[in-house]
């Protein structure tokens, strides 16, 4: 903040205050922004003061005015102060409604071109700092918006309050090329995450009484208490969610008097296997003591121990139902199906049934619990181009992906000839591929272009420089011109080009420039990049100059939809694997087309429970991989672009409300712990409420 106040001449350009001296010019937009809030900044400070002083020196504009210069009236938002609010789905359906009967009235054409083209912005393995996607997807946007005159919205993740406590920081963008408020971004903003948390736990509590209560009564009283009489007429009932086990148990009758005591029997007791529950509790912190826990100790508890553990909230199930879920009704039915466990032997329907939320009779409440937090947050960038911020899944643990509704919404608002860009978490072997295998093809997206993000300093470390590590100083490698160590580091973005091409859309190439830069080596990453494939490769200089920094990138982005769309809709997606095939053979699509493994070892375990998945009928999912984000392969030390190993897949969970099959490879924990020194040690609040230190 003080580098932005100190000087007695500070003034305030386009809603940063800074100080004239320390100012440098920047070009007039080449184009006229066509969105009203969108306004480029005409300077930017040397040296670039932290992310939070920029943020906190600018001035951000009322969220009405952002929701008005996209075409969202105040009747469809819910305000969150004068900086954010939540869009009501509502828009999203209106506008495509009109978009279709516009269509039908001319004769069934242009129906296909009535929404704006989706860009995915991935990168290549990044080292453990980031290589600035977040920051590029920003500083995009604001070219886009602020200086090329396009319409255009940005849908970005919620950031988990694991790293921002932890090592890695917010996700907010970084520099000149940021979301704001950040503060709000980065912390608790509408409480998305606060609600996904609770709603997960609340299944867990559902559990965990349901097999106290079952363990400590009898067939009659568990009826009893479940459908208990009237107090006024002593009639009894049943709710309207217990209809769905009735219908499941394949039992018509609608008065519980009328049931046999066998029907009865099957209805109230679920007979859950303990050892079969994979549903575990969560909370949106790192926090490595809570990996595996016991519970039930207490003395009222009656002995009924079991060993749990807790996962971070991004990397719930609920979180994945959230980013895919496209309405409300499609929410209750995937909260609905969630599968905890199955039925233990010697049940009377069979051993080895999926049991289910709704067979708990929680599906409802759960819906109830994410009803507000399923419609996506407006926020601003600090050039002002709309963003839309919603879920927060980790792409090592979970998909990566912002949610489909965002982006559906996005390019509905953005309109024909509009441009909605969308973040995938990580690399794009981990967060790329899933943003194409599962949320476009659960979400009916098709892409008109990828933008991977390269750093010289991620290939000099996939080039053979020594291991990058958070707190500690850059080795002398990262500040010191050498080419050939950036050469032999773009084999791994050189895969990743290959990978996104295989998909179908054309690739640009964004190179994230840094100060320790030299011209020959961005160079070098250029000429690699198109050699691999890429349409274009543009350096980029967003985080020290905001949008004006990345115009070039953004005329790039522009031309490559162009190319890929002509005219229309972008070319249909090429997936990795067809949703027929068997479980294992997906898994090895992937890591054989996409990571070039050898082969997949499957641990015992993993195998006896993909065939179980596909005994119970679930063999049709997509498959989610968890992996390090660090390589290609389940080893984060093994850099670059390596081939012929071999992929361990230790263990897989059954998600079914997401729809999906997790392989967790390798050494991957769901419940990250925090280092020697957490960045809590730099984050504070002063007496006037200004929050410092966050990152």
């Amino acid at each position: 903040m003080a580098a932005l106040a100190a000087a007695p001449a500070a003034r305030s350009v386009s809603g940063v205050t800074a100080a004239s001296p320390a100012t440098v010019p920047l070009p007039s937009p080449p184009a006229a922004p066509s969105l009203a809030t969108a306004r480029p900044l005409p300077y930017t400070l040397l040296p670039v003061p932290s992310d939070l002083a920029i943020a906190q020196a600018t001035t951000v504009q009322s969220i009405r005015a952002i929701a008005a210069a996209i075409g969202i009236g105040e009747d469809d938002l819910d305000l969150y102060g004068r900086d954010k609010a939540k869009v009501h789905l509502a828009v999203r359906d209106r506008l495509a409604a009109a978009a279709a009967a516009a269509a039908a009235a001319d004769g069934g054409s242009g129906g296909a071109t009535a929404v704006g083209r989706l860009i995915v912005v991935s990168g290549i393995n990044p080292t453990p700092l980031g290589e600035g996607k977040s920051c590029t997807t920003v500083g995009l946007s604001q070219a886009l918006g602020a200086h090329l005159g396009a319409r255009v919205m940005t849908t970005m993740r919620q950031p988990s309050q694991g790293p921002v406590w932890g090592v890695k920081g917010g996700a907010a963008g970084g520099g000149y090329s940021q979301i704001v408020p950040m503060e709000a971004y980065n912390l608790h903003l509408t409480g998305d995450l606060h609600a996904i948390s609770a709603a997960n736990n609340l299944l867990a509590a559902a559990i965990d009484t349901r097999l106290f209560h079952e363990s400590t009564q009898s067939d009659e009283a568990l009826f009893r208490r479940l459908c208990p009489p009237s107090a006024k007429d002593g009639s009894r009932r049943f709710s309207p969610i217990m209809r769905r086990r009735l219908d499941k148990l394949g039992i018509t009758k609608d008065n519980p008097a009328d049931l046999t005591p066998d029907e009865a029997a099957r209805f109230a007791r679920l007979d859950l296997d303990p050892a079969s529950i994979t549903w575990q509790r969560v909370v949106d912190l790192n926090d490595r003591s809570l990996r595996r826990i016991t519970i039930g100790q207490g003395a009222a508890e009656k002995g009924l121990t079991r060993e749990t553990g807790f996962d971070i909230t991004v990397a719930s199930e609920i979180m994945a139902i959230m980013a895919l879920a496209t309405s409300l009704g499609d929410l209750r039915a995937r909260l609905g199906a969630i599968v905890v466990g199955t039925t233990k032997e010697g049940a009377r329907g069979g051993g080895g049934h999926p049991v289910t939320a709704d067979d708990l009779g929680v599906g409802g409440a759960l819906a109830v619990l994410l009803k507000d937090a399923l419609l996506p947050t407006l926020m601003q960038t600090v050039e002002g181009t709309p963003v839309l911020i919603h879920t927060g899944p980790f792409a090592n643990l979970a998909h990566g992906q912002s949610s489909v509704v965002a982006d559906q919404l996005a390019l509905q608002l953005v309109g024909p000839g509009g441009y909605v860009l969308t973040e995938a978490g990580f690399g794009a072997d981990i967060g790329g591929e899933k943003a194409m295998n599962i949320k476009c093809r659960a979400g009916g997206l098709t892409p008109a272009a990828v933008v991977l993000v390269a750093t010289v300093r991620a290939l000099k470390a996939h080039g053979g420089a020594p291991p990058v590590k958070a707190g500690t100083p850059l080795p002398a490698e990262y500040s010191t011109v050498d080419v050939a160590m950036v050469k032999r580091g773009a084999a791994n973005l050189e895969r990743h080009v290959e990978n996104m091409r295989a998909f179908g859309p054309p690739v640009v190439v964004a190179i994230n420039r840094f100060a320790t830069d030299a011209d020959e080596e961005l160079a070098a990453v250029r000429e690699a990049a198109l050699n691999a494939g890429a349409v274009d490769a543009v350096i980029a200089n967003h985080w020290a100059q905001g949008g004006a920094g990345a115009v070039d990138l953004g005329r790039a982005v522009m031309a490559a939809c162009d190319t890929a769309c002509g005219g229309g809709a972008p070319p249909p997606l090429k997936f990795t694997y067809d949703l027929d095939a068997p479980l294992k053979d997906k898994i090895e699509a992937i890591a054989t087309r996409v990571y070039r493994a050898a082969s997949v070892d499957f641990a015992p375990t993993a195998a006896v429970r993909l065939a179980e998945f596909e005994r119970l009928g679930y063999g049709g999912l997509a498959v989610c991989m968890a992996k390090t984000q660090y390589s290609f392969s389940a080893d984060p030390t093994l850099t670059g672009a390596p081939t012929d190993f071999v992929l361990p897949v230790v263990d897989v969970r059954l998600s079914a409300g997401a729809g999906l099959i997790v392989a967790l490879c390798g050494t991957i924990q769901t419940m990250p712990g925090l280092p020697t020194r957490p960045n809590f040690y730099e984050i504070d609040i002063d007496e006037d409420g200004v929050i410092v230190g966050l990152s």
